[in-house]
């Protein structure tokens, strides 16, 4: 099974009911058309895979090779770019639009997106360790437990207080619950990662991805 996906923008949350009456929570996505920059091949490249501009960019803001790129697409400079591999090149051409109705309801997808940021965090709000006693002179409530054997380093994947969130994550398994062509949104059954404007990728579930 060959992959398919677009790119697209978290716009929020929100709730709808099915055919059934059963209310879902969805996650809102607009996606304008997305238009196939280029094709990656093997001869060229080594490894088969199309690249999708999505967002108009103002030429102001464009550097010359961005502008050039976009203009062998006949297209306008985009703001994101991204590819999608695993797909039949021989289905797309270069200047071709991926719209939203490359999906339908009922299709499980994967969606991917930079979690939102938390800045530096302890160890108790990270990870989910319990604190110590915050009575009886304790003087130990939400510092990080023992460091382990006594060796002059602490162990690599130590459970530290760091940075938390931003990271590139990817909810799997996800279900298609409806496509609005003439608004270019796609309603995504449960919540997905990003802040809302944040970019997000959707992809197919193919046999391999599961």
């Amino acid at each position: 099974m060959t992959t398919k996906g677009i790119l697209g923008k978290k716009v929020g949350m929100t709730q709808v009911f099915t055919e059934n009456g059963e209310l879902v929570p969805v996650t809102v996505i607009e996606s304008t058309p997305n238009v196939v920059l280029q094709l990656k091949t093997i001869e060229n490249d080594g490894y088969e895979a199309i690249q999708l501009g999505y967002q108009d960019k103002r030429e102001v803001l464009t550097n010359k090779p961005a502008k050039g790129h976009a203009a062998k697409a006949n297209t306008t400079p985009k703001r994101f770019v991204r590819e999608i591999n695993d797909v039949v090149l021989g289905d797309y051409t270069v200047g071709d639009e991926i719209k939203v109705d490359t999906f339908s309801a009922g299709d499980v997808v994967n969606v991917t997106g930079t979690s939102k940021g938390h800045g530096f965090q302890g160890n108790i709000k990270r990870w989910g360790q319990s604190r110590g006693p915050m009575t009886h002179g304790s003087r130990y409530h939400r510092r990080p437990g023992s460091m382990g054997a006594v060796i002059n380093r602490v162990f690599k994947g130590k459970r530290l207080p760091g940075r938390m969130g931003g990271k590139r994550v990817t909810v799997k398994n996800l279900e298609v619950i409806r496509v609005d062509v003439e608004s270019n949104v796609i309603l995504i059954k449960g919540n997905v990662p990003g802040a809302n404007k944040s970019l997000v990728t959707i992809k197919n579930v193919t046999k391999d991805a599961k």
